[in-house]
């Protein structure tokens, strides 16, 4: 009896070996029947623009420290009239208080309106200013150009680099006290 079943596993052994390799062997053939019919289509690379390089011609070539010509532009940038004196700070007017201070030392702490004019509270240094479109704060002689519930608004005349006075909109907004 021993050898009978011994025999039956053996039987269905070699049978079940050879169900395995037909389902391997038709997916093998399948996928060489996929590979064959597949034409893979690769557009060729087009050839290299050819360089051509230019040769350096030293005369032709203009010298940027070149003192005549340097002299000669400026006299004539200083011919032309300059935009600059239509920009300029009122430096001959009296400042205000509020010109001493750098505006991110200032808050903005509530505004208001009296006779009709908007006003704002500026705190600075723990003291209180009252402020009205046309004042000057800041140290970049800013004028304040509007006022509203939320911010105000200004106008500060500032040097670039290049030493021309150009104009700048700040704006300072409505500052909550924390709890």
């Amino acid at each position: 009896m021993r050898t009978l079943s011994f025999l039956w596993i053996a039987v269905a052994a070699v049978g079940l070996t050879g169900c395995f390799g037909s389902e391997q062997e038709d997916l093998q053939r399948w996928m060489a029947e996929q590979r064959a019919q597949v034409k893979p289509s690769v557009p060729p690379i087009t050839e290299p623009k050819k360089f051509t390089p230019q040769a350096y011609t030293e005369a032709a070539a203009f010298d940027p420290f070149n003192i005549q010509k340097l002299t000669q532009a400026l006299r004539r940038d200083s011919a032309q009239p300059s935009t600059s004196g239509l920009i300029a700070p009122e430096l001959a007017r009296r400042k205000e208080a509020l010109e001493a201070f750098p505006l991110d030392s200032m808050a903005m702490v509530g505004s208001l309106s009296r006779n009709g004019q908007p006003v704002a509270l500026i705190s600075v240094d723990k003291l209180l200013y009252q402020v009205r479109v046309g004042n000057y704060l800041g140290l970049n002689y800013g004028r304040i150009t509007r006022i509203s519930e939320t911010e105000l608004g200004l106008r500060e005349i500032v040097q670039d680099a290049a030493g021309e006075w150009i104009e700048r909109v700040a704006t300072l907004q409505l500052q909550e006290k924390a709890k």
